[in-house]
């Protein structure tokens, strides 16, 4: 496509939508997050390893390079209920959602109509939304 030689608008805006649909800078971010948690001796190799990692989790739907764990996302419910009562609020478990990056989370989940979100509700919607934010492959 050619630009319109003055703003170069239509360029830019090709080049957006072409790095939205692939997830490109989501890719950025999270492999720059990878090596900065981990600290790999061979930083190339690590990148290779992770983007292969990557490819298979493309074709089996699952296991997505995350720096977050289910330790990780116990920690976060543990912080938001520290008495045990068994339950968050509902603000408490939209925002520790956002605060792990997770967007287009389910922001009506089981026990919002009681202001009761469980540790298992939480622990679903934070698994769900990592893989899906660690899956750079392709927009959905």
């Amino acid at each position: 496509m050619a630009t319109d030689g003055e703003t170069g608008k239509p360029r830019v805006d090709e080049t957006n939508l072409y790095l939205q649909n692939h997830r490109i800078l989501e890719l950025f971010n999270n492999m720059t997050s990878q090596l900065i948690f981990n600290r790999p001796a061979d930083p190339k190799k690590f990148m290779i390893e992770n983007l292969e990692r990557l490819q298979k989790a493309k074709s089996t739907k699952r296991d997505c390079p995350c720096l977050f764990d289910d330790s990780n996302i116990q920690s976060v419910y543990g912080m938001l209920d520290p008495t045990n009562r068994g339950y968050i609020t509902l603000k408490q478990y939209c925002e520790a959602l956002e605060t792990l990056g997770i967007k287009g989370y389910d922001a009506q989940p089981d026990g919002a109509m009681d202001n009761r979100v469980t540790f298992d509700t939480f622990l679903h919607a934070a698994r769900d939304g990592l893989q899906k934010a660690s899956a750079t492959f392709m927009a959905s």
